[in-house]
């Protein structure tokens, strides 16, 4: 799943490609996942602080449910969907808008035109904050002491640093303080994950 761990000094930076990446199906047959990334490395959907991942989803139906989790869903290809969470519906059908929702209500989707991929972050928020933006052009990233930085490039190459060059939906898993430069042309996510004391 990752290709090398590159260390500017400030930190390391782990490479995920996504050519390495094993999907899983869903329960309900309705699409697959692959992970990017989690924590603690490893864990299973039972055991997991936080996790990072693609999901294609192919057809109708309901989303799995994850009690004591929250959710931040972002449309990255098609035309999108209609979740209805909580007896709630909400029109998803923007790129490159994270959405949050709890995951431990019941979510059905409906797709409105066709398979959708979408980018996920699932965190138990008694336990990790997280933050999650979709940026583009050229900005400095700051990294707490404390704090994981998963960057994916979403639409369009990403350069992280000097050293970094990802491609379509690649990642990065930034640790160790300090400011990291990004370029996006095009689109990429920046999730930032915090333990709490």
């Amino acid at each position: 799943m990752t290709d090398g761990t590159t260390d500017d000094g400030s930190g390391g930076v782990r490479v995920l490609r996504a050519a390495g990446r094993p999907a899983a199906p869903w329960k309900n047959g309705g699409g697959v996942t692959r992970e990017i990334a989690a924590w603690p490395e490893g864990a299973g959907m039972e055991d997991f602080l936080w996790r990072v991942s693609l999901a294609d989803v192919t057809a109708d139906g309901p989303f799995s449910v994850f009690p004591g989790v929250d959710r931040v869903l972002t449309l990255a290809e098609g035309a999108g969907m209609v979740l209805t969470v909580g007896g709630v519906r909400r029109l998803v059908d923007e790129r490159f808008v994270p959405q949050h929702f709890p995951g431990g209500r019941p979510t059905e989707c409906r797709l409105l035109g066709g398979p959708v991929v979408n980018f996920n972050v699932m965190y138990r928020g008694q336990a990790v904050e997280a933050e999650v933006a979709v940026v583009r052009g050229d900005l400095s990233l700051a990294v707490p002491p404390s704090a994981t930085l998963v960057v994916v490039a979403l639409d369009g190459p990403v350069a992280l640093g000097d050293r970094v060059r990802l491609g379509p939906y690649d990642a990065a898993s930034v640790t160790g303080p300090g400011a990291r430069a990004l370029r996006a042309d095009g689109r990429a996510a920046v999730v930032r994950l915090t333990p709490r004391p």
